[in-house]
């Protein structure tokens, strides 16, 4: 075959592969403008907003400033409210992980087909509701006359609970607003699991114990990954939880943004504590998912 026979072919191999090129980048482009300028932007523009000075007679001047930034260093108050954001989020997804674990496997080991779905409707269906909607029901439910001082009292433990406008309260309220996140994430890594590795682990006289530890939590490893970053996420920007539950003197990062940019105006203090939230929330979900998936590499070598 000669040189120009192959020259006249080449074109005809070439395009189908350079529509199929087209085509992606057709399919990509609304998602990339979308991640652009829905989302990239409104962070740029918050960054932006955080180099400014606030004046209370023009309420935001432009400048290049770090004051705002200095301000959260140097009030101790405002670094409390991360804190204790941090510790609130923390303990709310290691309680969902700790209660999630043994439903998620119990769903994915001992019910039936026919019941799971069923099972897993019951789970999705609180979140269907809103977050202050659950938020308001359990305000009746822990507050010092509420349905579960009602049910204390029937068994003669009578006192004031003190969960209402409290850390412990907070918590137990995160906790039923993050819940399912963890069960459906870790359902359907469980799930997948081959069960013949639980019986070839008995055979060789591992029990139940020993096959949790040294087979089914290393292969659940990135579900336990992704539902506890979403978790602690979710938790670090929580809004309606901390302030319905936890009341005017209870503080925590998302709340004191909405403070400071819808009460007391200040853009620029206010977007600076977003970017500081956004920040440490990033670096702590990042470094926490290099860890994990490093040890999930040197199980599975």
């Amino acid at each position: 075959m000669s040189s120009s026979t192959l020259a006249g072919t080449a074109p005809t191999i070439d395009t189908p592969l350079k529509k199929r090129n087209i085509g992606s980048i057709a399919l990509l482009g609304p998602a990339t403008i979308f991640v652009l300028f829905g989302l990239m932007a409104p962070l740029a523009l918050m960054f932006r907003n955080s180099l400014n000075h606030y004046d209370p007679r023009e309420l935001m001047v432009s400048a290049v400033t770090l004051e705002n930034y200095a301000k959260f260093f140097r009030e101790s108050f405002y670094q409390e409210i991360l804190w204790r954001t941090l510790w609130v989020s923390m303990a709310s997804t290691a309680i969902c992980l700790a209660a999630a674990f043994p439903l998620a496997y119990f769903m994915a080991r001992l019910v039936p087909q026919r019941l799971r779905s069923k099972l897993l409707i019951l789970i999705i269906i609180p979140l269907l509701i809103g977050n202050a909607v659950r938020t308001a029901a359990w305000m009746l439910i822990l507050n010092d006359r509420g349905a579960l001082a009602a049910l204390l009292g029937l068994f003669g433990i009578k006192g004031k609970l003190g969960l209402m406008y409290s850390t412990s309260g907070v918590i137990v309220g995160l906790v039923s607003v993050l819940l399912p996140f963890m069960v459906i994430t870790l359902h359907s890594v469980i799930d997948t699991i081959d069960r013949n590795l639980e019986d070839a682990a008995a055979s060789l006289g591992a029990g139940h114990v020993t096959t949790l530890r040294r087979i089914i939590f290393p292969l659940a490893l990135p579900g336990i990954l992704s539902g506890t970053l979403l978790c602690f996420v979710l938790s670090m920007n929580a809004y309606a939880t901390p302030v319905l539950i936890g009341g005017p003197k209870f503080h925590m990062m998302a709340p004191a943004v909405y403070e400071q940019v819808a009460k007391v105006m200040n853009w620029p203090f206010g977007s600076a504590l977003a970017f500081i939230l956004m920040a440490v929330t990033l670096v702590l979900t990042m470094t926490a998912s290099h860890f994990v998936q490093r040890r999930y590499r040197r199980w599975s070598e």
